[in-house]
Order: C-alpha cells, then sequence, then structure tokens
C-alpha cells in the first residue's frame, strides 16, 4: 500500500486563511500588518520566490512593501536600507531574499536587521531563542515541517529522526527544534562525513531529507512505514517541459512512496509552508509591535 501523501498545499491554505482572519481584526485596530522584501538582483529562482511571496501577502491582505535593488548595488546601500525599514513603524517584517550577490556579506546583512523584525528567523537572537526554547520567530522552512507532521498526524514523541542535511536554514534548525520536550523526538543529524548514511536512515521513524542533492534517500534506506519529508528541490533536465527542467526534490520518490507510510511531494509539500508561516510570522511581529 503506498505512502499517504501530505498535501502541503492545502495545510499552507488552512495555514493562511486563519493568518487573514486575524489580519482583518488587526485592520479593524488601524494595524495594517506589512512586510518588506528585499530582492537584489534577477536571480530567476529568488525572483519566483519573491513572487510567491508577495501573491501570499496579497491573498493574506497584508501590505508589500516589497523592493528590487540592482545586482551591483552596493553593502552599504543594503545595510543603509534595512536601518531606514528597521526604524519605521509601518513595517513588521523584513525579509532579503538569498542568496545575495559575492560582494555582499549575508552574515552582516542578516545581522543588521533587527530581530524584532527578522521574520525569517536568521537573525542570531532569534537562533538562540530557538536554541534555548525562548520566545522568537522560528525559520519558516522547519516551522512548516512541524505543522506538517502535526497535521498530518505524524506521533514524533518517542520517535527516532534522520535529519540529512545540516543548513542553517533547514537542517539544523530542525533537528533543535524536534529534540524540544513538546516534540520529544531522537534526533541524528546526518550530513556528509556521516558514515553509512543508510544505517542511519533505515532505523529512523522520520526522515527528514535536506541535503539538496537528487535520490539522496532512495527506498532501500527506508525503513517500513516511515515517515518521509522531502525538503529538497532539484532542477533536473526534461526537454517535455516548456522551461526545459523538472522540479524534483531529495528522496526518490516513486519508489520510497512504496515504503513509507507518509510523503510530502515535490513539488506541493514543505514548499507552500514555507511562504504560509513566513506571513504567520509576519502576523505575529505585527501582534507584538501592538503589545509595544
Amino acid at each position: 500500500m503506498s505512502a499517504v501523501i501530505i498535501d502541503g498545499k492545502a495545510i499552507a491554505a488552512k495555514v493562511k486563511a486563519d493568518v487573514a482572519k486575524k489580519v482583518s481584526l488587526l485592520k479593524e485596530k488601524g494595524i495594517n500588518p506589512c512586510l518588506a522584501v528585499i530582492l537584489v538582483g534577477q536571480n530567476p529562482a529568488s525572483v519566483s520566490y519573491v513572487t510567491g511571496k508577495r501573491k501570499a501577502l496579497a491573498e493574506a491582505g497584508m501590505e508589500d512593501k516589497s523592493i528590487t535593488l540592482s545586482e551591483d548595488v552596493s553593502e552599504k546601500e543594503l545595510l543603509d536600507l534595512i536601518e531606514k525599514l528597521n526604524a519605521d513603524r509601518s513595517v513588521h517584517g523584513i525579509l532579503v531574499q538569498l542568496p545575495l550577490p559575492k560582494h555582499i556579506s549575508e552574515e552582516r546583512v542578516i545581522n543588521a536587521i533587527s530581530p524584532a523584525k527578522d521574520v525569517d528567523g536568521f537573525h542570531p537572537i532569534n537562533v538562540g531563542n530557538m536554541l534555548i526554547g525562548s520566545k522568537g520567530f522560528l525559520p519558516c522552512t522547519p516551522h512548516g515541517i512541524l505543522v506538517l507532521l502535526q497535521e498530518a498526524g505524524v506521533n514524533t514523541k518517542g520517535a527516532r529522526v534522520a535529519v540529512v542535511g545540516r543548513s542553517n536554514i533547514v537542517g539544523k534548525p530542525i533537528a533543535v527544534l524536534l529534540s524540544r520536550k513538546e516534540y520529544n523526538a531522537t534526533v541524528t543529524l546526518c550530513h556528509t562525513g556521516t558514515k553509512d548514511l543508510a544505517s542511519v536512515t533505515s532505523e529512523a521513524d522520520i526522515i527528514i531529507a535536506c541535503a539538496g542533492h537528487p535520490n539522496t534517500i532512495t527506498a532501500d534506506m527506508v525503513k517500513k512505514g516511515a515517515c518521509v519529508i522531502d525538503v529538497g528541490v532539484n532542477r533536473i533536465p526534461d526537454s517535455s517541459k516548456k522551461s526545459g527542467f523538472r522540479l524534483v526534490g531529495d528522496v526518490d520518490f516513486e519508489n520510497v512512496k512504496e515504503v513509507a507510510s507518509y510523503i510530502t511531494p515535490v513539488p506541493g509539500g514543505v514548499g507552500p509552508m514555507t511562504i504560509a508561516m513566513l506571513i504567520y510570522n509576519t502576523l505575529d511581529a505585527a501582534q507584538k509591535m501592538e503589545l509595544d
């Protein structure tokens, strides 16, 4: 029997509908939740992501103060813009779309965003709060994974989890979050230095694949009945497509779905949740500012 496909689009729509209701209530109090998305250059993938974020803002009834800068903008100009947005009380969230051109330090840019407006959850203060279990913005993709697991009814308590990939954006934070008491999972964080990856994944009740390579997880690496969350987004050539490529995850979906109990598709799994949690965080930022 094939795995249950976890419909990220449907779960994200549910989150966004709830956010939209709360946005309308805030607007009645004269508060208009607002996100500024800064795009530097015209990287096609980044343009696509920003378009999706702006669409979600419009659907939620939020104000969109998106700004596009040229590829050759100086680091100082970008930092000056962030400082201006930090001081603007009408802006509740600031997001700088990554990656940035090589002449700009991503670390300096992330650190420049006020932690109170860091709706991506990347600022060291928010990362530290996540690590010790204090309140702060959770990074959107890991937070979205937690919501997917919850909505699908996947039990994390006492579960063995293999996280494959140690990025600061997904791998490390989801490993930390799942090991918190409220999720109570036993987590193994796997990476390029992991010896015999299959021996770890084949014992896992939940596999989270965020390695950034197609077919990292194959059916022989998955325990029967495991839940598989595929975070990967990889473009592979496909002449049958108008674009010349198609999107696949890090998991061999067709074969793994015959072994797993639950699985997320690519596209339509984790991706929609990332944007849903971004507008969730923006709403949260606006609500917190109201209380200041």
